[in-house]
């Protein structure tokens, strides 16, 4: 089994900050690929960054320059997102996601956290 657990999320006012963590635990062999999604009210989920296993990331445009996904380099199952700059419309539930193999030899798959809430205010 594999399990993706959040923290981090919170109220922050406008302007401010919050960082995300993620970390997967259970069965895994090697994760191809984390990222981080979310999903507003009344809207669809949504990629907002993603970080391969060799460090390439990507970002969607609303968050670019203000967001940054990295990767503990001692825990490499472990993910952050810093967040700066936040705003009104980044109010959200951010969920985890690992593409990763359980063991070798195995397809990928992918999996997802519970999510937590963000909330900034006006």
């Amino acid at each position: 089994q594999v399990q993706l657990v959040e923290s981090g999320g919170g109220l922050v006012q406008a302007g401010g900050s919050l960082r995300l963590s993620c970390a997967a635990s259970g069965t895994i062999f090697s994760i191809s690929a984390m990222a981080w999604y979310r999903q507003a009210p009344g809207k669809q989920r949504e990629l907002v960054a993603r970080i391969s296993s060799g460090g390439s990331t990507n970002y969607a445009d609303s968050v670019k320059g203000r967001f940054t996904i990295s990767r503990d380099n001692n825990a490499k199952n472990t993910m952050y997102m810093q967040m700066n700059s936040l705003n009104t419309e980044d109010t959200a539930v951010y969920y985890c996601a690992a593409t990763l193999w359980v063991t070798l030899g195995a397809r990928l798959n992918d999996y997802w956290g519970q999510g937590t809430q963000v909330t900034v205010s006006s």
